[in-house]
């Protein structure tokens, strides 16, 4: 049985938050509201101007501003003295996440993910109904958006990532969401490493979801380069996949993949295999004007 042909590339867009806006976008910033609080953020993609402003200027609301340094990185702004971190819902499937402003401009969660958790959680909750467990491997898992949606839809799951507070940071939003006692293994470790541990120790999974980054260290100092190993971790964690794997997803933030990209490597991988392939972008709607905001790629292999 040979994988069906991948359809074209889709655009998919997280547009069921009530407690996330992305409230408008120009000159390289964008500006959310995160429940309570406005923060104002750079994003490469947003090449187009702000209309009606002049370039550079601010928005008038906002409560953090997060200023880029000429020498990299950078440094927030506040207005007002806010929480150091605070809490959000994603209504549709009853979670919580911890938001937290770090010195990297991120807030501890990608809203744009939303449309994966959708999709794997609608794939988990079908199996589950039908009588079927259902294990999921979340590699490169940061603060464990994914591997707390997961758990919520009735997997078992295992997070794994070399950055300790990330793997903390998961545990601390899966029991903002109730599931601090729901079967998910807390990993720290290199993640190439850890797979090959586990098809050593027998160990076998249902799903895979993962998120590599273009560079990277493991626990133990250990270089992560993209063009040079996600074709061996992909080979690594084929082996890992049980006799009847529900899914398969790729998601990454780093231009040095496109969507075809990766759903070439997924037909490479799973060819034989049977199942849909797609791939695509994942955006944000912007409220002020409806344009989208894409916010990064995905790959999809899923039984049919």
């Amino acid at each position: 049985m040979s994988t069906s042909p991948v359809q074209r590339p889709e655009l998919i867009v997280a547009d069921r938050w009530q407690e996330y806006r992305l409230l408008d976008c120009g000159d390289g910033m964008k500006q959310e509201r995160w429940g309570a609080h406005t923060l104002v953020r750079p994003d490469p993609q947003i090449v187009w101007p702000r209309h009606g402003q002049a370039r550079g200027a601010k928005w008038e609301k906002w409560d953090g501003y997060y200023h880029r340094s000429d020498s990299g990185g950078g440094r927030w702004e506040f207005r007002r003295e806010l929480p150091e971190q605070w809490n959000i819902r994603y209504e549709p499937l009853g979670l919580t996440f911890k938001i937290r402003p770090t010195n990297f401009k991120h807030t501890g969660l990608f809203p744009e993910q939303a449309v994966n958790w959708d999709w794997f959680s609608a794939k988990i909750k079908a199996a589950r109904a039908a009588g079927r467990e259902v294990s999921v491997l979340n590699l490169f898992g940061d603060t464990g958006a994914a591997s707390v949606a997961a758990a919520a839809a009735g997997a078992s799951v295992c997070h794994v990532d070399a950055a300790e507070g990330m793997v903390k940071w998961c545990r601390e939003n899966a029991a903002l969401s109730g599931l601090a006692a729901a079967p998910v293994r807390y990993i720290v470790d290199d993640c190439l490493k850890f797979v090959r541990r586990e098809f050593k120790r027998g160990r076998r999974y249902d799903a895979i979801i993962m998120d590599p980054p273009t560079y990277g260290r493991g626990s133990s100092g250990e270089m992560w380069r993209l063009e040079d190993h996600l074709w061996e971790l992909l080979g690594e964690c084929r082996q890992l996949l049980s006799e009847q794997p529900l899914f398969f997803l790729i998601n990454a933030y780093t231009a040095r993949l496109s969507p075809t990209v990766v759903a070439n490597l997924l037909a490479e991988l799973l060819g034989g295999r049977g199942g849909r392939i797609t791939a695509g972008e994942v955006g944000l709607p912007i409220q002020a004007d409806g344009k989208v905001l894409p916010c990064g790629i995905y790959g999809r292999w899923e039984t049919t």
